[in-house]
């Protein structure tokens, strides 16, 4: 065997030395590569909307608010991604990559189709007619937008799935209270609001846990589970499509209940015809062996994460569309309502996006795998819970936390683990108690720190955003 000159080996070694060298800059300038992106997308976005609402007269308030409601917008998505992509991720059902570029598509959608019931709640429902117009009114949700969004970016870097709804709310409840007066605030909407926060994520909760139990009845704890798998799991992403064609549909205003009916039925059958296929064509790869269950429900799982994702475009780009029409509004600001409504909920649409695909690779694994153990068929449950209780919130205009819709899917699938695993322990013999403790499947420590989290989210922005008002002498 012939060997090359110590020269040649010797340059070999400087030139992978040089390769490695650079891959490490390169992974070093990514998050400043993310920060300039994000800051050209707040950039232009101001730029645009100033442009479009050029004959006002407070254009630097304007300019600015846009401004912080394009940061609020990028930070929610780096934070709630995790809400609907986690599960589809921690049970390795697709890639983060694919799975951003699809939550974010998904997110615009949901943002603008649907995103008008939830922001008209805010809007009108949580402050409404209380403030009246003038730039103390703008310059108090200026403050709002920008005391929650600094919340947010400090609970992302830290790893903490807090609520942004809690944030906004909380916001702007705590500088119309430090601007106004306690009367600047409609108590029972907000009320109506927390009711929703303790609702929404038991009932996410009991519908995760109900799903894992007709999931092994019907397919897991089947002896053919490729059979089994067969005839739900198209049932499964067909009724998945169907809600998922329904509300947008409702939402947009469609042109009459034939048409609709007609939507949702294609919808379905199109989702039931594709996952049947697909699974016939997994089986007949296998060769008769046995198929494994993250191979049998990845589609059904990326179909749920997409309705999530739709979901909570709808239901979340409220947090950024309802204080910035609260500034256009108070401020007078001219031009076709219906346009400008649209334009706004775009905005927040494409700062989600964006947010989604710059920052939101860091809750995804937090949601995904380090609550409780995730495979496929339980972050299924979790994922059609979570997107059904969000979506029919947002058709009902009540602005739920995503947040806490999405981990209470994920406690309710792990404590329902909890609970049959120590039934089948019982029929056996009974553990120690120190057993009992070991065979814990939900992470108690992350559960203490997201409760902790989100207890102190509202009273935190609150504090903040009243803090800013001073701060500006308001």
């Amino acid at each position: 065997m012939r060997r090359e000159p110590r020269e040649y080996r010797t340059l070999d070694k400087d030139l992978s030395r040089v390769t490695n060298a650079e891959r490490a800059g390169l992974h070093s300038a990514r998050p400043l590569m993310r920060l300039g992106l994000a800051l050209i997308f707040i950039a232009a976005a101001s730029y645009v909307g100033t442009g479009f609402l050029a004959d006002q007269p407070a254009l630097g308030i304007l300019a600015a608010s846009i401004a912080v409601a394009a940061y609020l917008a990028l930070s929610i998505g780096g934070n709630d991604v995790a809400n609907a992509l986690g599960p589809a991720v921690g049970a390795g059902a697709i890639g983060m990559t694919a799975g951003l570029l699809l939550m974010a598509a998904m997110e615009v959608l949901g943002a603008v189709i649907a995103g008008s019931a939830v922001t008209a709640t805010l809007t009108e429902g949580l402050v409404g007619s209380t403030l009246g117009e003038g730039e103390a009114t703008a310059r108090m949700m200026l403050a709002a937008l920008l005391a929650a969004g600094s919340w947010i970016s400090l609970a992302t870097w830290l790893g903490a799935p807090v609520s942004t709804t809690h944030s906004v709310v909380g916001a702007i409840a705590g500088a119309g209270m430090a601007t106004f007066g306690a009367g600047a605030v409609n108590w029972p909407a907000m009320a109506m609001i927390a009711f929703g926060w303790i609702a929404s994520p038991l009932i996410s909760g009991l519908i995760a846990a109900g799903l894992m139990v007709l999931l092994r009845m019907l397919v897991l704890d089947r002896e053919d589970r490729i059979a089994a798998a067969r005839t739900w799991m198209p049932v499964i992403v067909g009724l998945a499509s169907a809600m998922l064609a329904g509300v947008a549909e409702l939402a947009w205003h469609g042109s009459g209940l034939a048409a609709n009916a007609m939507l949702v039925l294609v919808c379905g059958g199109l989702g039931w015809l594709y996952t049947r296929r697909r699974i016939d064509r997994q089986a007949r790869g296998m060769g008769g062996g046995r198929l494994a269950m993250k191979q049998l429900l990845a589609v059904p799982l990326i179909a749920a994460a997409l309705v999530m994702g739709f979901a909570h475009g709808a239901n979340d780009v409220s947090n950024v569309a309802a204080p910035l029409t609260i500034i256009l509004d108070s401020l007078s600001a001219g031009g076709d309502d219906d346009l400008r409504a649209r334009l706004v909920l775009l905005l927040g649409g494409l700062g989600i996006a964006l947010g989604i695909l710059l920052f939101g690779r860091r809750l995804v694994h937090m949601v995904g795998s380090r609550i409780t153990r995730l495979n496929a068929s339980r972050a299924l449950c979790v994922s059609l819970a979570t997107a059904s209780t969000v979506l029919w919130a947002s058709l009902l205009g009540l602005p739920v936390s995503t947040t806490h819709v999405a981990v209470g899917g994920v406690f309710g699938v792990g404590f329902y683990r909890e609970w049959r695993d120590r039934r089948l322990a019982a029929s056996h013999a009974p553990l120690p108690a120190e057993e009992r403790r070991r065979r814990h499947l939900v992470r108690r420590s992350y559960m203490r720190m997201i409760l902790g989290a989100w207890l102190v989210t509202v009273p935190a922005a609150a504090t903040l955003a009243a803090a800013l008002v001073r701060i500006v002498g308001l």
